[in-house]
C-alpha cells in the first residue's frame, strides 16, 4: 500500500508540473497539426495530407478522434501528450522494478517524468511522447519474451504486444525503426528464433500495408532537399554539433541562455556528470546501452544519405537512459542531486517565458489586419490558427502586388527556403519602417 501512495504522489506531481505554462503559444508543427485535424476527415488524412508529410499518420488519427471529443484549444491539443508521457513513466517504472527492484523502478520513473526535455516535449502537440510510450511497451514486452524458455500458448501474448507495440511506434513516427531494429536483432543474439519468425512476418506485413504511403513520402521529402534550399540543415546533417546536442538536451532540456560560455561550461559539467553514470549503469546491463547507443548509430549511418540527427528524434531514448541512471545511482544524496538537477532545469523552462515556444499568440494578434501579409505560406498556420480571418500571401506573390503602398512581412524560414524577400522589396521600392519582435518570431512593416 506504500509504494501505491508514493507513485500516486509521484505521478500527481508530475501532471501537476506538466500543466504548468501549458496554454502557452502554438508553434508551427504544432499549428500544423491542428490545421490537419481541423480541416481534414480521416480519410483524407491518410490519402490527402500524408503524402505530402514526413511522418505516418497514426499520431493524427488518434488525435482526430481525441479533438472530436475535446476541441482545439492549445490544452486540448497537448493533453494527449501530457498523458502519453505518464504512461510511458509508468512502463519505466515496471522495467526498472523488473530488471532490478522496486527502488530502482521509483527512481528510473522519477529520472524519466522530470527529465527536462521530457517536460518540454510533453507539452507539445506532436507524435513523440505516442511514440515513446509505444516503445517503452515493446522494451516491456521484449523482456518478457527473453525470460521465455519455450514458445508455449500462454507466452505467445508477449511477442504479440511486442509486435503490435512495436508497428504501433512505426506508424506513429518512422524513426521509431532506429529502436525496432536493435530490438529485434537481440532476439534473434538470443536464439529466440521463434519470437523472431513471429515478430519478422507480422512486421514485413505491417511494411506492406504502409508501403506505398511510406514511398510517396519519400519521393516528396527527395523533392523537398532539392527544392527548400537549407531544408537538409533542419533535419539533421551529421556534425559534431548535432551529435554533441543528443546528450546534452538529454540532459538539461530545451533551455537555452547568455552568455553562451556559462551556458556551455553549466550545460557541459551537467552532461558529463549524467553520463558518467549512465554508461557505468550500461556496465551492468548491456542490453539497456546497447538499445541506448546503436539507434544512434543507425541514425547517423542513415542520415548521411537523408538527413534526420536531431536530438528531439531520439527522445524514445530516455526512458532506457533513466533505466540506467536508476540502476547505477545507489547512494541518495547522488540520487536527489540528478532529480534535483532535472526539476531545476525544467522550472527555468516552465516558468521563465523566454524559455517558451515561438509566441505566435501575440504575434498574430498583433498584426495590422488592413495590411497583406506576406509570408512563407507553407509557414502561415500558427497564423491561420489563432487569426483565421488574415490576408495572407506567398512571397511568390510578391511581384504581382504592384499597387501595394504598405505591406507586413513575417520572415519566419524564409532563409531556409532561399527566399531573399528583402532584395526584392527594396527592387521594388519598399523600405522597412517598422519591426516588432516576439518570443523567437518578428514582423516587419514595409511602404513606398
Amino acid at each position: 500500500m506504500q509504494i501505491k501512495k508514493k507513485l500516486l504522489l509521484i505521478f500527481f506531481i508530475a501532471l501537476i508540473v506538466r500543466l504548468i505554462s501549458l496554454t502557452q503559444s502554438l508553434w508551427l508543427d504544432e499549428a500544423t497539426t491542428a490545421r490537419v485535424v481541423q480541416q481534414f476527415n480521416f480519410l483524407d488524412i491518410v490519402t490527402k495530407f500524408s503524402p505530402q508529410d514526413f511522418h505516418p499518420p497514426l499520431y493524427y488519427l488518434f488525435l482526430k478522434v481525441w479533438t472530436s471529443s475535446f476541441g482545439f484549444s492549445e490544452i486540448a491539443l497537448r493533453m494527449p501528450s501530457v498523458l502519453f508521457s505518464l504512461l510511458a513513466g509508468y512502463l519505466v517504472y515496471l522495467l526498472g522494478r523488473r530488471i532490478k527492484n522496486e527502488k530502482v523502478g521509483v527512481w528510473a520513473a522519477l529520472f524519466f517524468l522530470f527529465n527536462p526535455l521530457i517536460i518540454y516535449y510533453s507539452q507539445e502537440a506532436r507524435m513523440y511522447m505516442m511514440t515513446t510510450f509505444f516503445l517503452s511497451g515493446s522494451l516491456y514486452c521484449l523482456l518478457a519474451c527473453l525470460r521465455v524458455n519455450e514458445l508455449k500458448k500462454q507466452n505467445y501474448k508477449f511477442i504479440l504486444f511486442f509486435t503490435l507495440f512495436a508497428v504501433a511506434s512505426f506508424y506513429t513516427f518512422y524513426g521509431a525503426i532506429f529502436l525496432i531494429i536493435p530490438m529485434f536483432l537481440y532476439l534473434f543474439y538470443k536464439r529466440k528464433y521463434a519470437f523472431f519468425l513471429i515478430f519478422l512476418i507480422f512486421f514485413l506485413l505491417s511494411l506492406l500495408i504502409i508501403g506505398p504511403l511510406l514511398y510517396h513520402q519519400l519521393i516528396h521529402a527527395r523533392e523537398s532537399l532539392g527544392i527548400v534550399a537549407n531544408w537538409k540543415n533542419v533535419l539533421g546533417t551529421v556534425n559534431f554539433k548535432n551529435l554533441l546536442l543528443i546528450p546534452l538536451k538529454f540532459s538539461i532540456g530545451r533551455i537555452n541562455f547568455n552568455p553562451k560560455w556559462a551556458y556551455w561550461a553549466i550545460s557541459g559539467v551537467w552532461t558529463v556528470f549524467i553520463w558518467l553514470f549512465v554508461l557505468k549503469g550500461g556496465r551492468k546491463n548491456r542490453l539497456f546501452l546497447f538499445l541506448a547507443i546503436s539507434p544512434l548509430i543507425i541514425a547517423v549511418l542513415f542520415s548521411f544519405f537523408s538527413p534526420l540527427l536531431q536530438y528531439f528524434r531520439f527522445l524514445y531514448l530516455i526512458p532506457l537512459v533513466s533505466l540506467l541512471l536508476g540502476q547505477e545511482l545507489h547512494l541518495k544524496g547522488v540520487r536527489v542531486v540528478v532529480l534535483a538537477g532535472f526539476l531545476l532545469f525544467s522550472l527555468f523552462y516552465l516558468l521563465f517565458p523566454q524559455f517558451h515556444r515561438e509566441d505566435w499568440k501575440n504575434l498574430s494578434m498583433d498584426l495590422p489586419s488592413r495590411l497583406p501579409l506576406f509570408m512563407v505560406y507553407s509557414s502561415s498556420d500558427p497564423i491561420q490558427y489563432y487569426r483565421s480571418n488574415m490576408n495572407i500571401h506567398d512571397f511568390s506573390e510578391l511581384t504581382k502586388q504592384k499597387i501595394l503602398r504598405e505591406i507586413v512581412v513575417v520572415p519566419y524560414t524564409a532563409d531556409i527556403h532561399g527566399v531573399n524577400y528583402q532584395e526584392n522589396l527594396a527592387a521594388g521600392g519598399f523600405k522597412k519602417v517598422e519591426e516588432k519582435s516576439f518570443r523567437g518570431i518578428v514582423y516587419e512593416k514595409w511602404s513606398k
